[in-house]
């Protein structure tokens, strides 16, 4: 079992089929599928300068728009650490620009949760807490968040976390993956957002 499927326990056989195929991930097999996101949306100019950062190290990045191509990358191995670890790479192809959206996810089975490390360099942390729908979807949400400084963290107080909502399924009629995540902040507002679909394919 990996480590989604251990964290979720009985739960995970609650998931649609397709989403317990997803997130079973045996270690070094490849999930990878593409589609379109219907709607990217970042927080506008006042965060303009930060996304410039971010997107260096492929976390966030300043575009927004529609039907954006998509894809997405995930695999198990066994980190440095010795734990399980998954690479998330999800890129959106842009008209003038493609942009990653990466982080390595391993899992703390005392707390309960998974451990969320942004970016190839990664400088943003997050708890993030996994749970299923009664209609068999996946939905994450965020807790505790820090920035990171080499291995040491500061963990970011209420106020200046970003509240992270992702609820991914399965549409049987259609035949794909559905997918909405939202990253909003109590001050600044919605900090990104984007929806859409997409198949698995060989790559």
């Amino acid at each position: 079992m990996t480590i989604y499927a251990t964290l979720l326990g009985e739960k995970f056989q609650k998931l649609h089929p397709k989403l317990q195929h997803r997130y079973t991930l045996p270690l070094d097999q490849r999930f990878f599928a593409t589609g379109v996101m219907s709607q990217v949306k970042n927080g506008g100019r006042l965060l303009s300068p930060f996304y410039c950062l971010a997107s260096k190290a492929n976390f966030l990045f300043p575009e927004s728009g529609q039907e954006i191509p998509f894809s997405i990358a995930n695999r198990c191995a066994i980190n440095p650490d010795g734990d399980a670890e998954v690479a998330w790479e999800r890129t959106f192809h842009f008209q003038n620009a493609e942009r990653k959206f990466n982080a390595r996810m391993t899992v703390d089975l005392e707390k309960k949760l998974v451990k969320d490390f942004l970016g190839d360099i990664p400088f943003f942390y997050s708890d993030l807490h996994f749970d299923v729908t009664k209609e068999g979807f996946l939905i994450i949400t965020s807790g505790v968040q820090k920035v990171m400084l080499g291995k040491a963290g500061f963990t970011l107080p209420k106020i200046l976390r970003g509240r992270v909502t992702v609820l991914e399924g399965y549409d049987d009629q259609k035949d794909v993956y559905t997918i909405h995540v939202s990253i909003y902040n109590a001050v600044l507002g919605r900090v990104m957002m984007y929806a859409g679909e997409f198949k698995e394919s060989v790559h």
